[in-house]
C-alpha cells in the first residue's frame, strides 16, 4: 500500500481548489497532427468523484443551445491550469438536476460571503 502512495504522489501536482457548483475554465493541450494548441472548456462543476490521482471531475456548458458535458482526471498532464471563475454556493453533492433546467432555472445562487465589520 505504500508504494501505492509514493508512486501517486509523486503524480500529484499543484492545482487550483474548487468546489462543486462553481464555475471554471479548463485549460487543455490538445494535439492535432504535429501542431498543438491551449483549448479552454468554461462550465459548472457538476460532480467530482474518486480520490488521490484517480480523482475527476465533470463540467457542464451549455454550447449553441446543447448541454455538453466533459469529465476531466484532476491530475492529468494534458490539463495546463484550471482557473476559478465565479463561487456558487450549493446543497447537494452532485447537481445533475441541472441537465433538466434551461436559462435562469439552471443559474447557481453565488456564494455569499459574511462582511466583518
Amino acid at each position: 500500500m505504500d508504494a501505492i502512495k509514493l508512486l501517486e504522489n509523486s503524480y500529484k501536482k499543484d492545482i487550483t481548489s474548487f468546489r462543486v457548483g462553481d464555475t471554471v475554465k479548463v485549460s487543455m493541450s490538445i494535439k492535432e497532427g504535429d501542431k498543438q494548441r491551449v483549448q479552454a472548456f468554461e462550465g459548472v462543476v457538476i460532480a467530482l468523484r474518486g480520490s488521490g490521482t484517480r480523482k475527476t471531475f465533470t463540467v457542464r456548458k451549455i454550447s449553441y443551445g446543447i448541454g455538453v458535458e466533459k469529465i476531466f482526471p484532476v491530475y492529468s498532464p494534458l490539463i495546463n491550469k484550471i482557473e476559478l471563475i465565479k463561487e456558487a454556493s450549493v446543497r447537494r453533492a452532485k447537481l445533475y438536476y441541472l441537465r433538466e433546467k434551461k436559462g435562469k432555472a439552471a443559474k447557481l445562487k453565488e456564494k455569499s460571503y459574511a462582511k466583518s465589520s
